[in-house]
């Protein structure tokens, strides 16, 4: 049943309805505290990883699963954790979440030993996973309004995309100034009053119940897959692309992909229901995420290493480097992308984004050995901010589309799934083959920095050439703007219980 109308002004009701507002959009406030944390720790280790391998004596190859270890926790739990909000409540999900990933920040913070903080890496990716798979969940039950749900994603957005720039920034600031161990303390305060605000004012909604079931074979070919894959892409330069051990692994990579899809056919109840993809519009919405996934972790990761290797930046430089880029990305997530989807619809916001993104990647592969920051660096954070906002909030509505309450946390978890296994899997990549590509170089006798450059470059080109993938994708199948319309509506209806768990897709 539809809910009704409560009177916009005048009267108790009208009192109680302003009231109901303010909670709602208070209790977006704490979501998005808790996204911050999760995006900030994707990146906030990065620029302290030199001193975290100096002090406790890690090797180069070692030295990556501090960053791997979250991520894929992270990546691969998020549809379990979906399944889990959808069975015993989405609010004690995420609540359970926080309280997680403040704990093992504090494990984190800690450490002091390598094996201690791989350990508390990989549980906090899982906690990570918990949160993350709960927020647009919440967040679209929350925000039935159309309207109002389009302001909210702005707000989730803008945190959501925000967050890796503030990570690199707060991260040098952290280890300079401080020690290594702060990045993560940071997380401490944020989490309890994450904790504290969340029991008072996201609303609570009844699961299934536990007697639907739990995938718990899935939920570990999920894990198992992705991270088999990123040890495969990591250590493959090592052994060579074409040695015997690269495609053996390469080889049951595919076959637990193949399992996983098997199991999720025949269970009764799947953490993947195989029928999310029977949208084209989610299915596109995702597969749009993980390739902008690797177009923008590569310009932030590679060109964070491009700043301080090659132009001598320090950490605290690099943050404010990429400041730029999270202004512009601030100012369309909050107000201008709302209004452009509304009068555009989704695919041609998306598009304009992904080309500007494409061409700023462009721009990044052009960066030379002795660049300046004004004219070879700013430019294409400019158009990568530009490109940025107008994509992330149109691309969750996407994921988020043909909903209803009852899988709404399997969707959550599948766009948030999607863009971090992109993430890690494409990062895993560049890594390689810029890094082949560098050694390649030096073995002909190359000057070291300008043998970097030439590999960063290489992985510049490969991130734009994702993007360009994705700006086919959007333009030959998503709906038009009258059907995307169509999408918000029915999503919107979905949200409110107006139309079944899974109605038949828009754009079929």
């Amino acid at each position: 049943m539809a809910e009704a109308r409560l009177p916009a002004r005048g009267g108790s009701d009208g009192a109680s309805g302003s009231g109901e507002v303010q909670r709602r959009w208070f209790a977006l406030i704490v979501l998005c505290l808790g996204q911050l944390m999760i995006v900030l720790d994707v990146t906030v280790v990065n620029v302290a990883l030199p001193t975290i391998q100096r002090e406790l004596l890690f090797t180069q190859t070692s030295l990556a699963w501090v960053v791997n270890a979250y991520l894929l926790t992270f990546g691969g739990l998020m549809l379990l954790a979906g399944r889990l909000g959808d069975l015993v409540g989405r609010k004690r999900v995420f609540i359970i979440g926080v309280a997680a990933f403040t704990l093992s920040s504090a494990l984190c913070g800690l450490s002091h030993s390598q094996a201690a903080l791989i350990a508390a890496r990989f549980l906090q990716g899982a906690s990570a996973a918990l949160m993350a798979s709960m927020i647009l969940g919440i967040l679209v039950t929350m925000f039935t309004d159309p309207q109002e749900r389009a302001k909210a994603m702005g707000v989730y957005a803008f945190v959501a995309s925000s967050g890796g720039s503030i990570g690199l920034l707060v991260g040098g600031v952290l280890t300079e100034t401080l020690n290594w161990h702060w990045i993560f303390f940071i997380n401490i305060p944020i989490g309890v009053l994450s904790l504290v605000f969340a029991l008072m004012l996201i609303p609570d909604a009844k699961g299934l119940g536990v007697r639907h079931g739990v995938d718990l074979l899935g939920g570990l070919l999920a894990v198992a897959t992705p991270t088999l894959a990123v040890y495969t892409i990591v250590h493959a330069n090592e052994w060579g692309w074409l040695s015997a051990r690269t495609i053996g692994l390469a080889v049951l990579t595919f076959a637990l992909l193949g399992a996983f899809l098997v199991t999720e056919a025949r269970v009764r109840n799947p953490i993947m229901p195989l029928k999310i993809f029977e949208s084209r519009t989610r299915s596109v919405g995702n597969g749009l995420r993980a390739l902008f996934a690797v177009g923008l972790f590569g310009a932030f990761f590679i060109g964070a290493l491009y700043l301080q290797h090659i132009l001598g930046y320090s950490a605290i430089r690099t943050g404010l480097a990429f400041l730029p880029s999270t202004l512009t990305v601030g100012l369309f997530s909050l107000g201008v992308t709302a209004r452009v989807m509304a009068r555009a619809g989704l695919r041609n916001t998306i598009l304009p984004g992904l080309v500007l993104s494409g061409i700023a990647l462009v721009l990044f592969a052009r960066m030379p050995v002795d660049g300046n920051y004004v004219i070879d660096v700013l430019p294409g954070m400019l158009l990568f901010g530009i490109g940025g906002g107008l994509f992330f909030a149109p691309s969750v509505a996407l994921a988020m589309s043909d909903t209803g309450p009852s899988d709404s946390g399997v969707a959550s978890g599948m766009a948030n799934l999607t863009f971090q296994l992109g993430a890690a899997l494409g990062l895993a990549v560049l890594a390689s083959v810029s890094a082949t590509a560098t050694a390649h170089l030096l073995a002909n006798g190359t000057a070291a920095p300008s043998a970097l450059t030439s590999g960063f470059h290489l992985a510049f080109v490969i991130s734009a050439g994702c993007i360009a993938l994705g700006i086919v994708l959007a333009a030959t199948l998503l709906p038009s703007r009258r059907r995307t319309r169509q999408v918000a509506a029915v999503a919107g209806r979905a949200g409110r219980g107006d139309v079944p768990a899974s109605p038949r897709p828009v754009e079929s």
